[in-house]
């Protein structure tokens, strides 16, 4: 089996197989079409079954041919392959019951496996459990009115129902339906409904707020006029204004490093003001500050249900579309403030099949609650069930997050209220 990124030389008796030509077909569809890792996953695991090569499918071999991870490396730390594996099994679910509908043979990968099974629709794959052997044959006996069951007898039974005690839990385990374990899965696969599109893809695009300031060192410095336009080649200008970074949206960043770190993924970190439609256009992207701060930011339509509120005397958010018992205001003071808002927007990117996440506070402090709330796997888990998301399915939503500050620092962020579209 060859090692590298992708599958470049394939044998004629591979090619010439019918199920490669299917492998190609979803491959080339839809729902693989961005997403280079699960193509490479997908077609390489899927050469191996062709081949009848079992034992190339571990998840040692597939960390080492697809993620380019070392031989030896500790999967048990590393697990890039597990969570690409529930990725790709709900792609080819997505696929043969959408644009590969009309298949014939269908391609499932069994939970605990990496070896896809080709087979005709409508057949479902099971994996196969050994023959037991034939009960030993009894002597007919006629039991006594009355058994007297002795001590060892008593002790082997008690053995026995501990035994089956013991079987009952490991299945309970195996099949995850322990309530602890169900609850795991549950708070899991919402980090995948999520950020599954940002991690799976190869760098998306990280725009953080730039703000203009102008003044000087003696008088001081304040946020210019948004109709005001940065040199964005110089972070201190000739004029002695200044393109400023807050501290909020540096501890947000460091955030998003920490989580992609643990899923051995990477971005390209951008100011706003560098950004342009070239950079913006092709890939799945991630605006870390408010419009007001993120000049990025206009080149998107405006949100539609929460607008930022533009008074010199106090700060937050327009409720435009208020439910029953919802204020029309989510507003803070602007200075001396013991709470922030913040947004967090999942819209459709700029191409189709990209995805867009906006953290939007009214300050820098709402920023990082915002971001820090979004790598909690608890809070997206419930930040999904009042989005009403099902069966890992991912739609645009806007969300209402409220944070606590204290001495300065963001606390635990909440969420108010949810938008989904």
């Amino acid at each position: 089996m060859r090692k590298g990124s992708f599958i470049s030389e394939i044998d004629a008796a591979v090619s010439k197989d019918p199920r490669w030509a299917l492998l190609q077909r979803i491959a080339s569809s839809q729902q693989f079409r961005n997403s280079t890792r699960l193509k490479e996953f997908l077609l390489y695991v899927g050469e191996c079954a062709i081949r009848d090569s079992p034992n190339d499918v571990t998840e040692q071999q597939i960390g080492i041919h697809v993620f380019q991870r070392p031989p030896g490396y500790n999967s048990s730390e590393d697990s890039i392959v597990r969570t690409h594996a529930r990725l790709l099994r709900r792609k080819l679910d997505e696929y043969f019951s959408g644009e590969g509908a009309h298949e014939e043979i269908i391609i499932e990968i069994p939970k605990g496996h990496y070896l896809p099974v080709f087979q005709p629709r409508g057949q479902h794959f099971s994996v196969p459990h050994p023959v037991e052997p034939p009960p030993l044959r009894e002597e007919i006996y006629v039991a006594p009115a009355a058994p007297i069951v002795s001590e060892p007898a008593l002790a082997r039974r008690a053995k026995i129902w501990l035994a089956i005690a013991v079987c009952f839990l490991v299945i309970l385990l195996a099949a995850n339906i322990w309530p602890g374990q169900s609850k795991s899965r549950a708070v899991e696969s919402g980090m995948e409904t999520l950020w599954g599109p940002f991690l799976s893809e190869s760098q998306p695009l990280v725009i953080y707020s730039n703000a203009l300031f102008v003044g000087d060192s003696k008088n001081g410095f304040q946020v210019a006029p948004a109709e005001t336009v940065a040199d964005s080649n110089q972070s201190v200008r000739e004029d002695g204004s200044l393109l400023y970074t807050g501290t909020g949206a540096v501890m947000a960043i460091h955030q998003l490093t920490q989580l992609f770190d643990a899923h051995h993924a990477t971005f390209i970190l951008k100011r706003s003001h560098l950004v342009t439609w070239d950079d913006a256009r092709s890939t799945n992207l991630i605006f870390i500050g408010s419009r007001a701060q993120n000049p990025a930011l206009n080149m998107l339509p405006s949100m539609n249900d929460f607008t930022l509120l533009a008074d010199p005397d106090s700060a937050g958010f327009i409720n435009d579309h208020p439910k029953p018992g919802e204020p029309k205001l989510y507003s803070r003071p602007k200075y001396f403030f013991s709470k922030d808002y913040a947004v967090l927007s999942l819209l459709p990117g700029l191409q189709q099949g990209k995805w867009i996440l906006i953290f939007s506070g009214v300050s820098t402090l709402g920023t990082e609650a915002a971001v820090e709330y979004a790598c909690r796997p608890d809070d997206v888990a419930a930040l999904l069930r009042a989005a009403s998301f099902k069966n890992g399915e991912i739609r645009p939503f806007e969300a209402l997050l409220e944070t606590t500050i204290v001495g300065g620092v963001p606390m635990e962020a909440r969420l108010v209220t949810i938008r989904t579209h």
